[in-house]
């Protein structure tokens, strides 16, 4: 059997060249990752590395030396006597201090609580956490190479591949701990993963619906309370102790875990600050300032009972997929650094090794996302038209316990869509009929229930699909 590659392999690859200042060749290479990697796979790797520019290679065959190009940062921490690797993202001198403090035994480090002036004073539009060299930076690489188009046709294009990389990324910040392939399986195929926690597989689906909201209903989300609410209400769905809190703001006092930090704890005002986070966010033109600010605030204030960070990294992407830019997907994070610089805004209201983790995290899903885009085909444009009346024709018949069939499919079909198309649209529905299952019925708003009693149905019938 092939050997199971590591999730995080690219990173560990840069991780042991970064170890060598002076470049290290293959053969190095190999010995030193030959636990985890065969040396045939190790040169297709370091190949894609180098043309993403992650490292450079220079010299020929058994000649070629790699270098580290910074794209990740290594530490060695001397954990029980032995040196311990820790992969993190570049980081500046403010950050430096930021994890200093942080990583003191919490017996040191003194209890704060809600500083309501770090939101009051900020300025839309005058104050930025985001300083202009690195806006500029990140609407550079995150602009679609297919220039101006429609709101959400960038996340819509790669939007499989950002159901499966948002969903996992996200949930692995969260100590979930199913792998992309097991993400993969459980949003594609509807199969969870042997010998996990039930509310690890619910925490991915979860995501998953919520990704479908802001991508699907990209006109109608902002920053509003309404959006913000039925985020959570998504993210949160059969994790808490009281289904009723979901999609409410919590009216209790709450703990965070593993901080000095003491989130405020009245209702009323935590409403008032949800609300002004609300507010100065929608009020910021800039698309990554209002992004960053969101994953500043919204963790900052935890308005819910469990579930805010998760919030804040999907409210985040409202508006790159509003202006149409590359999607943040968290790929490839290191939680301890994501930990740490949300640690540096609870106890310190500093930003910068967040904003450091931010940053990187943006170049990392652009760099993966313009290469994925390189590789899709263009969206069928029929399909793209159509894609409400498309969602209601496979809800119609689901719902209505009717067989596939295309003359099923066009009754349904030809009140919603013009003659010149119709027979396109029969056969696109036709299709995602075939195609349809456990993992993507949430995608035409139904329950689980209605698929598998209509499954149920079609397994009782031996007549095929026509036109399938």
């Amino acid at each position: 059997m092939p050997k199971r590659l590591p999730e995080d392999l690219d990173a560990r690859i840069a991780a042991e060249i970064a170890h060598h200042r002076e470049g290290v060749g293959i053969v190095d290479l190999s010995k030193a990752l030959a636990k985890i990697v065969s040396r045939r796979t190790l040169q297709r790797r370091l190949i894609r590395l180098a043309k993403k520019g992650h490292i450079s290679a220079k010299g020929e065959a058994r000649a070629r030396v790699y270098r580290a190009l910074g794209s990740v940062d290594v530490h060695a921490t001397d954990v029980g006597g032995k040196k311990d690797i820790e992969i993190y993202v570049p980081i500046s001198s403010e950050s430096r201090d930021v994890i200093s403090y942080v990583r003191q035994p919490i017996q040191q480090r003194q209890p704060v609580g809600y500083d309501r002036l770090f939101l009051e004073s900020y300025r839309p539009n005058e104050t930025f956490y985001l300083p202009q060299e690195i806006r500029d930076h990140l609407h550079q690489i995150g602009r679609s190479p297919d220039g101006p188009r429609p709101a959400g046709t960038y996340a819509r294009d790669i939007l499989n591949r950002l159901l499966i990389d948002l969903s996992w990324a996200s949930s692995r910040l969260e100590g979930n701990t199913y792998t992309r392939l097991d993400t993969q399986n459980l949003i594609e195929r509807g199969q969870a993963a042997e010998g996990k926690d039930r509310r690890e597989a619910q925490m991915i689906l979860n995501h998953k619906d919520a990704i479908e909201l802001l991508v699907e209903q990209v006109e109608e989300i902002g920053f509003n309370t309404f959006t913000f609410l039925n985020l959570h209400a998504l993210l949160s769905a059969n994790l808490l102790a009281d289904p009723g809190e979901s999609g409410r703001l919590r009216n209790r006092i709450v703990e965070v875990s593993g901080t000095v930090f003491h989130p405020l704890g009245i209702p009323q005002q935590i409403e008032r600050y949800f609300r002004l986070i609300l507010e100065k966010a929608n009020a910021t033109e800039d698309p990554f300032e209002q992004a960053f600010f969101i994953m500043v605030h919204i963790p900052y204030l935890q308005p819910f009972v469990d579930v805010s960070k998760r919030v804040s990294r999907l409210g985040a992407n409202i508006s790159l997929i509003k202006h149409n830019l590359c999607p943040l997907s968290f790929i490839d994070v290191p939680e301890k650094a994501y930990v740490e610089g949300t640690l540096g805004v609870y106890e310190l209201k500093q930003v910068s090794l967040l904003r450091d983790v931010f940053v990187w995290a943006y170049e990392r899903s652009s760099q993966r996302y313009l290469a994925i885009k390189e590789t899709v085909a263009e969206p069928d444009p029929v399909r793209l038209r159509y894609r409400e009346a498309l969602i209601v024709v496979v809800d119609e018949i689901v719902r209505g316990q009717q067989r596939p069939s295309a003359a099923a499919v066009r009754e349904v079909a030809k009140s919603l869509v013009p003659d010149k198309d119709l027979d396109r649209v029969v056969e696109l529905a036709i299709e995602d009929l075939t195609h349809l299952h456990e993992g993507n019925v949430s995608r035409y708003r139904l329950r689980l229930s209605e698929y598998r009693a209509w499954q149920t149905l079609q397994k009782n019938t031996t007549e095929s699909i026509p036109g399938a």
